[in-house]
């Protein structure tokens, strides 16, 4: 079955599952001319993994996803289906960047500082300040993001598991405009709590794996047994029903280990594994040298290719690849929300440009001033491991 990316009388996109892989095709009168604006967009779908098909005949566990979406493709935990609301308002989105005019697609939402965990590369800075947002004052965050562009609401922390009301948050986002989404450590993912997240509506969760090695991955964590939450949390969510994501932050640490991560997240039975390199903020904000040589990219980039030939595997994202080809998205697709109110062009950049709590307009305001910055404008690589930028800018983190 086909779905549409686009269409329009002259011109359309369809994608294809096609033997385990997503085939990308453009058809109408305009068609020779316009795919050529698109060739990129194109590209990042075609012949990709994909996460399911809905339909009646899908896997039970895809159910109300099917109640909810009808007849319709999950390319990814990170995007609506294919075709959605929500879907046509992210591909207005990137034709508007197309021509040079960004959108924030994904805004992420810091609730709450509050975190059970300490972990060594956290973007969340030691304020000790216990700060969090009110329902209110979120759900205001959450308008103003749908408002500017956005297609995907991510809650996180600190641990939002720990915020009281959280399904009140999730059920707030309307699904025709946007998904909602949560990263988590999977600290209080149990049982109940999946199937009380998955009732109001959560469309994925993230859960965070720094090692494959319980031993390891505590260790980054700070905390003795969070790995078996990491895992239980894994497993509560998907016999839930929920899509599950595991996401990991790529370092010198876990680079050798890549193997044994995706023979994890095959084995849990994860939806997607989602790879971002390690960046130097937050805790890790002086840790400029402890990332990924130029010979530990080259074993990530041959890890991918071995596992994206793996039919029976999760789909895999790429960050460290993706940034590559498209660009940081920091000020360009994505915006963060901290527990304070403050508006950042990413988690990663310290860096504010408004605050949510100053009136409705906070966040189309805030996106205005960091579009007008020449430093979000080219596109390059991740901007905090970028020594130019951090000289630059380095008296402006907060």
């Amino acid at each position: 079955m086909k779905y549409p990316i686009y269409k329009n009388p002259v011109f359309r996109v369809d994608i294809e599952p096609a033997a385990d892989v997503t085939k990308v095709a453009a058809g109408g009168v305009l068609s020779p001319v316009l795919k050529k604006t698109v060739s990129s967009e194109m590209s990042f779908f075609d012949n990709e993994k994909y996460v399911a098909e809905l339909s009646e005949a899908s896997d039970s566990s895809f159910s109300s996803y099917f109640d909810r979406y009808g007849n319709a493709l999950i390319y990814s935990t990170w995007m609506p289906p294919i075709p959605s609301p929500a879907f046509s308002r992210m591909v207005k989105s990137r034709m508007s960047a197309a021509v040079g005019r960004y959108r924030p697609e994904q805004v992420t939402i810091s609730i709450t500082e509050e975190c059970p965990n300490r972990c060594l590369h956290c973007a969340l800075p030691n304020k000790n300040n216990h700060s969090k947002l009110t329902p209110d004052e979120t759900k205001d965050a959450v308008d103003q993001a749908i408002r500017a562009g956005a297609t995907n609401i991510i809650f996180d922390g600190g641990e939002p598991l720990g915020y009281a009301g959280l399904e009140d948050l999730i059920s707030y986002v309307n699904p025709d405009l946007a998904i909602a989404c949560m990263f988590t450590s999977g600290v209080g993912l149990t049982e109940e709590k999946a199937e009380s997240l998955k009732g109001a509506g959560l469309y994925s969760v993230s859960v965070s794996i720094d090692s494959p090695y319980e031993e390891k991955h505590d260790y980054m964590r700070g905390v003795p047994g969070v790995f078996q939450n990491a895992v239980s949390g894994i497993q509560n969510a998907l016999s839930a029903g929920l899509l599950v994501n595991m996401y990991v932050v790529l370092a010198p640490h876990n680079v050798y280990d890549l193997d044994a991560v995706y023979d994890l997240a095959k084995t849990l039975g994860v939806h997607e594994l989602s790879f971002y390199e390690i960046v130097p903020t937050g805790r890790w904000i002086d840790n400029t040298t402890d990332i990924l040589t130029s010979e530990q990219h080259e074993i990530f980039k041959n890890f991918v290719e071995k596992c994206n030939a793996d039919p029976a595997g999760p789909k895999l994202f790429s960050g460290p690849l993706v940034i590559n080809e498209f660009g940081c998205m920091a000020g360009r697709q994505w915006m963060h929300i901290t527990p304070e109110g403050d508006i950042l062009p990413c988690s990663c950049v310290p860096i504010p440009y408004g605050n949510v709590k100053t009136g409705p307009n906070a966040v189309s305001a805030a996106w205005k001033k960091i579009r007008a910055d020449p430093a979000y404008r080219a596109g390059k690589g991740c901007l905090m491991r970028d020594s130019d930028f951090r000289e630059k800018y380095g008296e402006q983190f907060r």
